[in-house]
C-alpha cells in the first residue's frame, strides 16, 4: 500500500479515540495450533539451531523460559540518559523499587548472549569515558563498570563468541570477549554515519546495521568479517505532519522534503526473508530483502517511527512512534504505537498516548500482555496493554532510553534491549 493510500485509509478513522483496534488479531492468549517445521536451515557453526523456519521467534513465545533465568527477578530496568542512572520497576505493581548511578549517558540495557548478565551501555556521548556496567538479574544490583570505548549499543554474534560494541561516534564495530570485554577485532564502517541498531539473518551469516545519519543500512558479513553492501533507503513523497503538543492526526500530511531518512531500530521477519527498518524521518517502516539488499515495501505508521518489537506469538510487530522528526523533541508529542501484521504488512491498530508522548525503546513482557516503552522526552515509562492498547505511565529519571524487561523467553540473546531467539 502506498504512503498516500495509507494516509487516506487512516483519515477515515475516528480520531477522538485514544485507542483504535481492529478485529481480534490482538488477542494474546493461547498459541496457534502447531504446524510442521520448515526444512532445516544450515546455520553458522556454534549458533543454536533454528527450531521452526517459518517462525524464528518460536522459542521466544510465552512460557519458553530458559533454565538460565529461573531465579531472576521480574523487573523493568530503565537507563536514564541525562541523570546517569538506572531505575528498577516491579512490573507487577508498576512501582519504582530502586535506582542506582551508572556511567555517563546510559543508552541501552542489553541482556548477554548467555542470559546471565544485563549490561548497561554508557557511551559518554563522544567523551573518552565510556563504560559497560553489569547488572546481576538475580539481585537487581549493579557491579563494577568496565571501561569500553563508545558503547552506544551492544549485540552478540549468533554463536555467542563475541559481544559487538556499536561504537557509533567512531563508525566502527568492536568485537569483544563477551565476559571480559577485551577487544578481539574491529570492523570499520566508514560509510555508516550514526551506526546504531542491528538484526541478524536467520542463519547467522550476516547482520544489517542501520546508519542513522546516512539514511541507509549496512550489511556485515559475520563469517568473513567485512562490510559487503550498503543500501540507501527511499524516502516517501509525503509523510505525517508533526504538530507540537498535539495528538497524532493521520489525516494531516506534508510533502517530505527530507533528502534522506533517519533509520533507527531494525527487526527481521519471522520467516527470515525480510527486515523491517523504522525511520524517524519517513514516519514508517521500510521493508528490506536482506539477501538481495533491496527495499521491497514501505509501511506508513506514525510520526517518528523508532522502536520495533515482535509479539510473543511472532504474528505482530509493534512500532513505537516517538512523535517527532527531531533528535531532541518536545514533551507531549504526537507519539504512540502502531501494530502491523507480519503476514500481510497491514496496519491493524494505532495506540495513542493520551495527551501526547514520546515512546522510544523497550520490549514486550514475558507473557506478551504488556509492551513497555521509555517515554524519551517525557521522563516516564509507558505500559501498554497489548490486548486493548490502553496505556499507563510511570515517572522515572531524565530522558529514559533503551529499557529492558527481564526475564524474557528465549534460548539466547542477540543483544539490544532483548532480541532473543
Amino acid at each position: 500500500m502506498s504512503k498516500k493510500s495509507k494516509i487516506s485509509w487512516f483519515a477515515g478513522l475516528a480520531m477522538a479515540a485514544t485507542v483504535i483496534v481492529f478485529g481480534s488479531t490482538l488477542v494474546h492468549g493461547a498459541a496457534p495450533a502447531p504446524e510442521p517445521a520448515a526444512a532445516s536451515i544450515a546455520t553458522v557453526e556454534g549458533m543454536p539451531p533454528v527450531v521452526d523456519g517459518r517462525n524464528l521467534y518460536s522459542e521466544t513465545g510465552a512460557g519458553h523460559m530458559s533454565a538460565a533465568v529461573k531465579n531472576h527477578l521480574e523487573r523493568v530496568y530503565v537507563p536514564n540518559l541525562r541523570s546517569n542512572d538506572v531505575y528498577v520497576i516491579d512490573p507487577a505493581t508498576s512501582k519504582v523499587l530502586d535506582r542506582f548511578k551508572v556511567g555517563v549517558a546510559p543508552q541501552h540495557i542489553v541482556p548477554s548472549w548467555d542470559l546471565k548478565t544485563l549490561w548497561v551501555a554508557n557511551n559518554a556521548e563522544r567523551r573518552l569515558i565510556g563504560s559497560l556496567t553489569p547488572i546481576d538479574p538475580l539481585t537487581g544490583k549493579a557491579g563494577r563498570s568496565i571501561p569500553v570505548d563508545d558503547p552506544y549499543n551492544m549485540y552478540f554474534t549468533p554463536d555467542g563468541q563475541s559481544a559487538i560494541v556499536v561504537a557509533e561516534a567512531r563508525k566502527r564495530l568492536d568485537f569483544r570477549d563477551p565476559q571480559s570485554m577485551k577487544l578481539q577485532y574491529s570492523i570499520a564502517t566508514p560509510n555508516c554515519g550514526g551506526i546504531n541498531h542491528a538484526d541478524f539473518s536467520i542463519d547467522g551469516r550476516y547482520a544489517l546495521f542501520t546508519c542513522e545519519f546516512n539514511g541507509s543500512v549496512t550489511k556485515i558479513d559475520l563469517v568473513n568479517r567485512r562490510v559487503v553492501g550498503e543500501l540507501k533507503l527511499a524516502m516517501p513523497r509525503t509523510r505525517f505532519k508533526e504538530s507540537a503538543n498535539q495528538p497524532f492526526d493521520p489525516s494531516l500530511s506534508e510533502i517530505c522534503t527530507a533528502s534522506k531518512g533517519m533509520p533507527q531500530d531494525i527487526r527481521i521477519a519471522p520467516d527470515g526473508k525480510r527486515f523491517y527498518v523504522a525511520d524517524m524521518e519517513a514516519d514508517g517502516v521500510h521493508v528490506v530483502d536482506g539477501e538481495a539488499l533491496k527495499e521491497v515495501d514501505f509501511i506508513a505508521t506514525g510520526v517518528g517511527a523508532h522502536g520495533l518489537y515482535p509479539s510473543r506469538d511472532g504474528k505482530l510487530l509493534y512500532v513505537a512512534n516517538r512523535g517527532t522528526h527531531r533528535i531532541h523533541g518536545a514533551r507531549h508529542g504526537a507519539g504512540g504505537v502502531t501494530v502491523i501484521d507480519f503476514a500481510s504488512n497491514k496496519v491493524l491498530a494505532q495506540w495513542l498516548v493520551p495527551g501526547g508522548g514520546s515512546p522510544d525503546m523497550g520490549n514486550v513482557s514475558a507473557d506478551g500482555k504488556t509492551l513497555w516503552l521509555a517515554g524519551r522526552f517525557d521522563d516516564v515509562v509507558y505500559r501498554f496493554d497489548t490486548g486493548s492498547g490502553k496505556v499507563a505511565q510511570i515517572k522515572v529519571g531524565q530522558e529514559p532510553h533503551g529499557l529492558t524487561v527481564w526475564p524474557q523467553p528465549g534460548r539466547y540473546s542477540l543483544g539490544h534491549t532483548g532480541n532473543l531467539r
